[in-house]
């Protein structure tokens, strides 16, 4: 295995996993900031990575499993973590819905690439509109500084649900002729 900066980016970002919840349950009041900063962090070195890892070429077969399995990782945690804080059904509706999402997604990808057709699933700009939408939702509602901030956040949280709904179901379209296929 190569070590790269791309790769050692994303290991980073795993090793902030357990930092970035531990924060979340501190007992002090700066922890909703130290959160959402190191959940900020690992998104920037995730969008960091990737851009180094093309520009310089220096993409490997480890970066390109663990990659996308650190965010996913990442942001199943934060929507765990944010629909806890809330207790209520209004977030942890579409937190789930986005976790569901992740889970059928990924599980189409690799079932794509088994016969052969990854590339009709690959990433849309819907997708990227939806994580970006998500990470700042996250951010927001991680940080929580005042109301105007949550309410923001909670908006963005239905905007990247929506985008949700929309690209699982542009992904799906992409791949039914194989799923329903005999």
């Amino acid at each position: 295995m190569q070590f790269n900066i791309p790769t050692c980016l994303t290991l980073f970002r795993v090793v902030l996993i357990p930092f970035f919840v531990l924060a979340f349950y501190l007992p002090f009041q700066w922890a909703p900031f130290a959160t959402a900063l190191i959940f900020v962090i690992a998104a920037v070195t995730d969008w960091f990575d990737g851009f180094l890892a093309r520009r310089w070429k220096q993409t490997t077969r480890f970066g390109a499993f663990l990659d996308p399995v650190a965010d996913k990782v990442l942001v199943a945690i934060a929507l765990v973590l944010v629909a806890e804080h809330f207790h209520a059904w209004w977030i942890t509706l579409p937190a789930a819905t986005m976790i569901a999402r992740e889970i059928i997604i990924s599980a189409l990808r690799e079932w794509m690439a088994e016969i052969g057709k990854r590339s009709s699933v690959a990433v849309s700009w819907i997708g990227k509109v939806k994580t970006t939408a998500q990470m700042f939702s996250l951010f927001a509602l991680l940080w929580r500084p005042e109301a105007t901030v949550v309410g923001v956040g909670v908006v963005a949280l239905y905007i990247a649900a929506v985008l949700t709904f929309w690209s699982m179901f542009q992904y799906l379209s992409a791949a039914r002729g194989d799923l329903l296929d005999s």
